[in-house]
């Protein structure tokens, strides 16, 4: 070619507003192709382009396609490409690329003949590309993915090695790059999912030397795929199963899997951050109780990608989702630090959260939830302000138990009510306010309004939340109406899955002990023994034990249980072994300690009974039962240890006012001391307490 034709190729490479077809070192504007194809002479364009350009009919045909394309004349694109033949292509393409390289002599010969032949690769390849997007946007979705299929069989018989990381030209790998990625998607419109799945899959096995943009995108897709698709695609085929490797066993380990490696090449600067791989992978980890996964995830992003306080906030949730909330707690102290973001109504929300579950730590929550609802603005305020109300009210009943005076404990109370009141006021379709108040109710044996927020809970919900039940259940049980909390519980198991029944059971043998019908208590531990037990074999779905379990029981409680029980019949042997099997889960346990005092102490062996008991609060110093049981043993010891055993029955008084044991036995140490009034006063509030008593705390239902 002269130095005028180069100058001349050169102008119309460089002057985009000239349309020009290029090849073999010659251009030629498309006017008069336009005109052509415009008329219907596809041949006759094609004979012209061949002539001009020195191309072959399928280079021809192509470059006359992608014109066409290009217009936006699909149709009339999809006749061109219909005339090509990629199979004798692909023929020629083998054996053009299928020499053997020659000597170093002949080098430079040989790698301008294989760039040559890499370009009219090209233009049949990404003719037959543009011919599925064009059917992929005439709808025509299936073809269209036949024909993206066939570019990468046409790929894998020119390279049957798999596409060199060397000597390629680039236009010929965005190709088979955009092939790659566009077929999975093609089966993902036209509905065949387990095709898509191959298709991803095919892509991250196959050696198509994608880039590492391309790959990443094809993971997070992949991910996506598996992770909202609704279709169960199966772990991989033997074929691709390396021995010794980690196999995905569903759709959500593949994804979690996929988004870890994706992050792992963020944190190693591969790719490019995308915050979205994150968000997938906190939705991921969150559907089976992985949190804790993901704060090392957070912790090793590239500094700068997640900003610091965003940074604090994120891993504050996850340890929190995990139950570390001491951890989490203190990363928000940190991110609501004054020269931080002390307003921050969610990180405020989340620690008044937090805090709300501690009784140590009610008084710190107060003030971030007071602080929340100065700072709720903005469209959503209403539900802030609902959301800040609520955790006030929640950490002002905590707070109350603390408090070392009966008017300051009203008080406070009085206050957590009215603040759970305010925040149904602006949501009243919130059920976890409904069922809050419910509690709150309950604890303070108000059972009326209890059991009418307990019934509307379980119409808001559906009756689709085990805690729900448990709380009607309790309600009518500390109304003595035993039968109607056994309907009840019952009513709940059958709504329940077996995994999932473990607290409605406990709470089922505790009604039977409540009906003197042990032996059918008995039978209901047994049951639940086994059902704990099988369990424990399968835990979620990474094969490990969930970090919190809400309506689960562990196999500790069933084997104390069962030993209060036998100590109740006096079966002392059956209760010892039931005693040490629960011991050999938990060796420090006040619940333990307590039942082993008890069983001391009706079977005359005071000594060993106290020693029980005081081991019991050294371990646990709030543990009301023993200090109860401990005041019991000392105002039996005589006149001298009264002041000893109204102190102790006052501190568990102090600690839970509703204690009707507590008010007896303070009740008896007031009579033995002289105290009538006061005696009958405690005897009084016992007897009203007694009748509204659960067959186990509202708390453990939070």
């Amino acid at each position: 070619m002269s130095e005028g034709e180069s100058a001349e190729a050169d102008q119309f490479e460089n002057d985009p507003s000239v349309r020009q077809f290029v090849a073999n070192g010659i251009c030629m504007k498309t006017n008069e192709f336009e005109e052509k194809l415009d008329a219907g002479n596809i041949q006759e364009a094609e004979s012209a382009l061949r002539d001009g350009l020195s191309l072959n009919f399928e280079e021809a045909r192509a470059l006359l396609g992608k014109l066409e394309y290009q217009r936006g004349n699909l149709e009339s694109a999809l006749r061109v490409f219909d005339g090509i033949d990629l199979q004798a292509a692909v023929q020629r393409m083998q054996h053009s690329l299928g020499d053997k390289q020659p000597s170093k002599k002949g080098r430079s010969r040989s790698e301008s003949l294989s760039a040559v032949s890499q370009h009219a690769t090209n233009l049949v390849l990404e003719a037959i590309y543009l011919k599925a997007k064009s059917l992929q946007k005439l709808g025509k979705l299936p073809e269209a993915a036949q024909e993206c299929r066939s570019v990468l069989d046409a790929v894998e018989k020119i390279f049957t090695d798999g596409i060199p990381d060397v000597l390629v030209e680039n236009k010929l790998q965005e190709t088979v790059s955009h092939a790659v990625e566009l077929l999975p998607e093609l089966w993902k419109q036209a509905g065949n999912y387990t095709e898509a799945m191959a298709a991803y899959r095919q892509a991250l096995l196959s050696q198509w030397n994608l880039d590492n943009e391309c790959c990443a995108r094809v993971q997070k897709a992949f991910a996506v795929f598996l992770l909202y698709s609704g279709v169960e695609v199966g772990p991989p085929s033997l074929a691709v199963q390396i021995d010794g490797s980690y196999v995905p066993k569903n759709n959500l380990e593949e994804a979690i899997l996929l988004l870890m490696i994706l992050m792992r090449k963020f944190y190693l600067g591969k790719t490019k951050w995308d915050p979205s791989v994150l968000e997938h992978l906190t939705f991921s980890l969150s559907l089976c109780s992985q949190t804790s996964v993901l704060v090392k995830q957070i912790e090793e992003a590239i500094p700068g990608e997640i900003q610091r306080i965003e940074r604090w906030k994120a891993m504050a949730l996850s340890l929190s989702g995990a139950g570390q909330n001491s951890s989490a707690l203190d990363l928000l102290r940190m991110s609501l630090h004054k020269h931080e973001e002390p307003n921050d109504v969610m990180s405020l929300l989340l620690a008044a959260k937090i805090c709300s579950e501690n009784v140590l730590l009610a008084s710190e929550g107060v003030k971030y939830a007071q602080n929340a609802i100065a700072n709720s603005n903005g469209p959503n305020s209403s539900h802030l302000k609902g959301v800040g109300l609520r955790m006030l009210g929640l950490c002002l009943g905590k707070q109350a138990k603390l408090s070392s005076s009966d008017f300051e404990r009203s008080r406070l109370q009085s206050e957590a009510l009215k603040s759970l009141d305010s925040a149904l006021s602006l949501e009243p379709e919130n059920s976890d306010l409904i069922f809050e108040l419910g509690v709150h109710y309950a604890e303070h044996r108000n059972m009326d309004a209890a059991l009418r927020y307990a019934k509307q809970y379980l119409d808001a919900t559906g009756g689709s939340m085990i805690r729900g039940w448990r709380l009607l259940a309790l309600v009518l049980s500390s109304q003595q109406r035993f039968l109607e909390a056994e309907v009840v519980t019952d009513a709940a198991l059958d709504e329940t899955s077996k995994w999932d029944q473990g607290s409605l059971l406990r709470m089922k043998a505790k009604l039977k002990i409540s009906q003197s019908l042990h032996k059918d208590a008995i039978e209901t531990y047994r049951y639940l023994l086994a059902l704990v037990q099988a369990q424990r074999k399968s835990y979620g779905p990474l094969g490990v034990a969930p970090q919190v379990e809400d309506d689960n029981i562990d196999e500790y409680e069933v084997w104390h249980g069962l030993a209060k029980l036998y100590s109740i019949l006096s079966h002392w042997k059956d209760a010892e072994v039931c005693l040490e099997k629960a011991r050999t889960l938990k060796e420090y346990s006040a619940e333990s300690l307590h039942t082993e005092g008890v069983m001391h102490e009706k079977q005359g062996r005071i000594s060993e009974a106290l020693a029980a008991y005081i081991n019991a609060l050294l371990l646990e110093p709030k543990y009301v039962p023993c200090k109860i049981l401990i005041g019991n043993v000392m105002c039996k010891m005589g006149p001298k240890m009264l002041p000893v055993a109204r102190t102790l029955l006052s501190d568990a008084l102090r600690i839970e006012p509703t204690n009707y044991m507590a008010w007896y036995h303070l009740g008896l140490v007031h009579k033995d001391d002289g105290r009538i009034a006061d005696a009958v006063d405690c005897f009084q509030a016992a007897s009203v307490l007694e009748e509204s008593e659960p067959i186990e705390s509202f708390s453990t239902i939070r």
